[in-house]
């Protein structure tokens, strides 16, 4: 590193061949006026540029020695191009400001020695501070006021203005911060900021003169989705990730349980439904979890058919005791944890990669989903044509075992009825692109954005969708693979039939399956989110609603055989993923470990 720049100015530049001369000649000069000659440094970071402006900059840097540039033959977006050139700056103080030159230019110095002294790491102009004058019309200073709004209030930030473009930083503590910091777009403004106020860093935030140059693009997928997910994102890492350890998540989902338990023994004695329990018939429920047994050869087959659809030939025994251990992981570990144990055990035995390992179980998770919808749109439609619809309504709005429980089951149908429907919409769109040569994708994110944050954005999407395309674009796979479905879900439900038939329910055969494909289906449903290790309480809980509002059976009775239904399908999931680590040699609490650096390395 020179010892002569002390100070390193970056000019972010997209597509400014009308001004790039100017601002550079400007900055030049404004420098001069306080720094001696060759203690400065300007770089014009050059971000995949599609005018002349890469010649623009070349031309500046064989004519002043202080100039460099630094190209970028693709777009990084805003922060990555900043980042890119902090890295390749000589100086001690990293600066920054807009090319347009919004901010009066004699704020620099006041900027530069802020830093520069000693007495702060960060240094911000602000737009928003007294004093400070700031020309900005309403579509510009009404958005901007709400999200740094936002900002204070959700990350606990103490600076005003966040996204002012005219900032220094002391390398030390810049390339400190960068560390942590993930978006490389718009929003790397404010992380950085924030960022720098947990680390303990000097912040300083100062009036300045701002002019708006040129019009501003209200952007949604860039201000909607992009930095409102990044703020979500950054809150999530610094304020509520670091206190979610293993024991506190299984603490918090186990407690959940516990208060739906003890709030139900209000309309409900445990001593009953214990006793019923006991009741049932043991060669049913035995019965019970041989069907249940028979849906997992079914489950590893389609696995088999799923893999080999994007590349992968594996022996159908290892992949359905994959299945078996990740399942068994959802059991144990809370937020579904035994998914990424799936990606790991291919990784490790077969060396599947990671990303395919997740693009297939992303797969597996979409055919199920909208098998169960189905399932339970089916019921629900017959329900309609026989006019049996208005009693579950009726007992779901106050009838029943009573307004609380009713309350909860209607909310469970909603979320239900919303997960399932989602499903469909998502399967239905997949599945007309992959007839289709058309980047869906692509084209739906480009209508609403030009911006750099829609091509990552779409590229994600692109990724998941390319992934399931290649299944749903293949008729016999995406037929083998939706029949197998359909027969896994089926088992699940006759096992919950078998079970009902253990506690002597007096159904009708068409009754008693008509329920059964209904609570069953609407009870995986409703434990979609991950609230508990399993869904345990949450299945439970649906399940018991819905056989109570379509059936004569009793509270007591629906809840014993939910019970026992949910136990026969956990008891043999466990005992096949026990069987299953000991053949593979596999240790569930290690998988869990590991799969947790999945995201520091992807592709391995």
């Amino acid at each position: 590193m020179s010892h002569g720049v002390e100070v390193s100015v970056v000019l972010p530049a997209y597509n400014e061949e009308d001004t790039l001369a100017d601002t550079v000649a400007i900055t030049l000069e404004t420098l001069r006026d306080f720094l001696p000659t060759g203690s400065f440094e300007v770089i014009v970071a050059e971000d995949g540029c599609d005018d002349r402006t890469p010649e623009i900059a070349d031309e500046l840097a064989a004519e002043h020695a202080a100039v460099r540039h630094v190209h970028a033959d693709e777009r990084l977006g805003r922060g990555g191009a900043l980042e890119r050139a902090f890295r390749a700056a000589e100086g001690e103080t990293l600066v920054y400001f807009d090319t347009d030159l919004a901010t009066d230019m004699r704020h620099l110095e006041e900027l530069v020695e802020s830093v520069r002294s000693g007495e702060y790491d960060v240094a911000t102009g602000s737009r928003w501070l007294p004093g400070s004058e700031a020309d900005r019309p309403a579509k510009r200073g009404v958005p901007s006021l709400g999200y740094n709004r936002l900002v204070r209030s959700f990350l606990r930030s103490d600076v005003r203005d966040h996204q002012c473009g005219f900032k220094a930083f002391d390398r030390d503590a810049l390339f400190d911060i960068l560390e942590d910091v993930g978006d490389e777009h718009w929003f790397w403004d404010t992380e950085v900021l924030v960022r720098a106020q947990r680390a303990g860093y000097r912040v300083r935030e100062f009036p300045v003169d701002w002019t708006p140059k040129g019009d501003s693009k209200v952007d949604l997928v860039r201000d909607v989705l992009g930095m409102g997910s990044q703020i979500v994102r950054t809150w999530w890492q610094l304020s509520v990730s670091p206190r979610i350890t293993r024991r506190v998540s299984l603490a918090a989902g186990t407690g959940l349980v516990v208060l739906a338990v003890l709030l139900m023994t209000v309309y409900l004695d445990p001593a009953e439904v214990l006793a019923r329990m006991s009741e049932a018939d043991p060669a049913l429920i035995a019965a019970s979890g041989l069907v249940y047994l028979l849906s997992w050869p079914l489950r590893g087959l389609r696995y088999q058919d799923i893999l080999a659809a994007i590349g992968y030939q594996e022996r159908w025994g290892f992949l359905t005791g994959a299945v078996f251990i990740s399942q068994t992981g959802n059991l144990v570990f809370p937020a579904r944890a035994g998914d990424a144990v799936r990606a790991y055990v291919l990784k490790a035995r077969r060396r599947i990669p990671y990303t395919s390992g997740f693009a297939s179980l992303a797969i597996e998770r979409v055919f199920d989903l909208l098998t169960i919808t189905l399932l339970a749109g089916a019921v629900l439609l017959g329900l309609v044509l026989t006019g049996s619809v208005g009693e579950l309504q009726t007992a779901l709005l106050g009838g029943g075992i009573g307004g609380p429980e009713a309350a909860s089951g209607q909310t469970a149908i909603t979320v239900a009825a919303g997960v399932g429907l989602a499903a469909i919409l998502a399967v239905a769109a997949i599945v007309a692109s992959a007839r289709s040569e058309r980047n869906y994708a692509r084209a739906g994110v480009g209508r609403l954005s030009s911006d750099a944050y829609a091509d990552y954005v779409a590229g994600k999407l692109e990724q998941f969708a390319g992934d399931v395309q290649t299944v749903a674009s293949d008729g016999v796979t995406f037929g083998r693979v939706g029949l197998a479905s359909l027969l896994i879900w089926s088992l699940d439900v006759v096992t919950a039939i078998v079970v009902l038939l253990a506690f002597d329910v007096q159904l009708s055969v068409p009754a008693l399956l008509a329920v059964g494909f209904f609570a069953v289906s609407v009870g995986n449903l409703a434990k979609v989110l991950p609230l508990s290790p399993g869904g345990i309480g949450l299945y439970e809980g649906a399940f018991t609603l819905l056989v109570v509002a379509l059936t004569p059976v009793g509270a007591v009775t629906a809840l014993s055989a939910a019970i026992v239904d949910h136990a026969v399908k956990n008891a043999v999931t466990v005992v096949g993923g026990l069987a299953s680590m000991a053949w593979l040699n596999v240790s569930l609490t290690t998988a869990v470990e590991r799969s947790r650096d999945v995201d520091a390395d992807p592709q391995d």
